[in-house]
């Protein structure tokens, strides 16, 4: 474990439309890192195909400070291929992923690297305390998405965690040795192992500008997330398809039994084929579209397409 002043960090921020807070961003970071007597750092912005000012707010940076570096991507690509661009290609020995919006604050990233000397630590992750600003829809949500993901997932995950963390050399190695193209990041650093501990804090409200993962996107982020990390949605569509053979012999068994003991009380036909329609059909109609997601997931992968296309590369 090399001590403080030896560190070369390395800190991943992946912008998208962030004119309005940018500069911001660039200034709170730079002053921490400035002060934190480490060796050397870089800061590396990943522009997700931005469609405001913010590549040409951060080629200002970089012509003035050697230490901001930019990967462009010649469209947007999302939030989790620009961390993973972000990772193949830093330089440090440790590494943070922070956000542009300031909710997750730069002034605790010295609190982070002393948690990872401290504990000799190869991920530092913040567990979130409390979420300033956010809906309660938005609270309930992350908070439901968080247990049903650990609850199904075969690699125990921490919950009320996002990708603002620490990882180290180790861990940067083995996440780019990762095939997958349709990343889970924080899930792949957890299922990578070695030494994890959490750092607790009070997640800040956005500091400026608006939100990038509404409803639609957080609904994919999840599908991701779900069946990339776990096979048992295939093993519950497959309970239940037990289950519907089992209901479907409880229903015949009522049936039969009506036809020989119960006849004049039984209306001829409809209420046992409507049920059993409408159960069964329901169960093939989820299970198919569970496997469906599975193959789409496969289809992608078996494409091999890169994650993000890079248009620019600054200071590199």
């Amino acid at each position: 474990m090399l001590p403080l002043k030896d560190l070369f960090v390395s800190i991943i921020i992946p912008s998208f439309n962030e004119e309005s807070v940018i500069e911001h961003t660039y200034k709170r970071i730079s002053e921490t890192m400035q002060g934190l007597g480490a060796k050397g750092y870089e800061l590396i912005f990943i522009n997700d195909g931005s469609r405001d000012q913010t590549l040409a707010i951060l080629k200002g940076f970089a012509q003035k400070d050697a230490q901001v570096k930019i990967l462009s991507f010649s469209r947007n690509f999302g939030h989790q291929p620009a961390v993973s661009a972000g990772i193949s290609i830093c330089q440090g020995d440790i590494a943070i992923i922070t956000d542009a919006d300031l909710q997750d604050p730069p002034e605790l990233f010295p609190e982070m690297i002393q948690i990872h000397l401290r504990e000799n630590a190869n991920v530092v992750y913040a567990v979130r305390q409390q979420r300033k600003g956010e809906t309660w829809f938005k609270l309930l949500t992350a908070r439901l998405f968080y247990r049903t993901i650990n609850s199904l997932s075969d690699v125990k995950l921490p919950v009320d965690t996002g990708d603002f963390r620490l990882i180290d050399k180790q861990v940067i190695e083995a996440f780019k040795s990762l095939p997958e193209k349709n990343k889970y990041i924080r899930g792949l650093i957890s299922w990578i192992g070695f030494k994890q501990v959490p750092m607790y804090y009070v997640r800040e409200e956005r500091f400026a500008g608006e939100t990038k993962y509404p409803l639609s996107k957080m609904l994919k982020f999840a599908s991701t997330s779900l069946l990339y990390f776990s096979k048992k949605p295939l093993k519950i569509a497959l309970t239940m398809g037990f289950l519907s053979i089992l209901v479907g012999l409880g229903l015949a068994i009522w049936v039969i039994t009506g036809l020989l003991f119960r006849s004049n009380t039984l209306v001829p036909g409809w209420a046992s084929t409507v049920i059993a329609v409408i159960f069964f059909g329901g169960v093939q109609l989820l299970t198919i579209g569970v496997l469906g997601e599975y193959l789409g997931n496969i289809f992608d992968e078996i494409k091999n397409r890169p994650e993000y296309i890079v248009q620019e590369k600054i200071n590199f």
